[in-house]
């Protein structure tokens, strides 16, 4: 199963319209979801503080700020796939 990570914190707005879409997203298209806040690690936050939230698809970056949720259905759908 694919596996997202969103790095956020509490109070940003950005983040929670991420959020949203993600779930949405996820109805439609299964995937486990992992959500990693920066303020809990002064590493994490110094990394990610001006670029959240980032968006990770298995381990890679995929999206920060905002989520296109075509392009995430669209990533979704291939990693589903055989090879």
């Amino acid at each position: 199963m694919t596996s997202i990570t969103i790095y956020s914190k509490k109070d940003c707005h950005l983040c929670d319209i991420a959020k949203e879409t993600l779930l949405k997203v996820r109805q439609e298209l299964p995937f486990s979801l992992n959500e990693i806040d920066i303020e809990k690690d002064k590493t994490t936050f110094e990394k990610y503080k001006y670029l959240i939230p980032v968006i990770e698809i298995d381990g890679e970056k995929a999206f920060n700020y905002k989520v296109d949720e075509n392009e995430l259905k669209k990533i979704l759908k291939l990693k589903s796939q055989p090879r």
